[in-house]
């Protein structure tokens, strides 16, 4: 895995960690803006991958000082995490670290809308992937 992705084990299944995923974000008063099911696209032009969906959300409340400190950042947000099972059928939870955002988009790496994307990310992802 790449350096600047923070990676998770899930015990549940692709569906219901992004399910618990949603919930969280919605509980957090956060939108989901989108759900994509990339098994579901590839089984449409029948090519087979195993399950890999993606969640993307976001909130205004943190995306909207990232783009007045860079508006290039608009490229990165609404966030995303990615879960996909393995070959093994271990159930991965991934998303890019917020402070390669700030790195690429010339951010402060200790600007404090850094930080909230950090801790809502780490927050957020720990209930869809806790045990219960």
């Amino acid at each position: 895995m790449a350096a600047d992705l923070i990676h998770k084990i899930s015990p549940h299944s692709v569906s219901v960690t992004i399910d618990r995923l949603a919930a969280a974000v919605e509980g957090a008063g956060a939108k989901v803006f989108a759900r994509v099911d990339h098994a579901a696209g590839a089984e449409s032009v029948g090519e087979e991958l195993r399950p890999t969906q993606m969640l993307m959300f976001g909130n205004p409340k943190l995306g909207s000082p990232a783009m007045q400190a860079a508006q290039t950042s608009g490229l990165d947000l609404p966030l995303r995490v990615l879960a996909f099972a393995d070959a093994e059928g271990v159930v991965h939870v991934v998303y890019h670290d917020p402070a390669e955002l700030a790195a690429t988009h010339g951010i402060a790496p200790d600007a404090e809308v850094i930080a909230k994307m950090t801790g809502a990310l780490g927050k957020l992802t720990d209930k869809a992937v806790a045990s219960e």
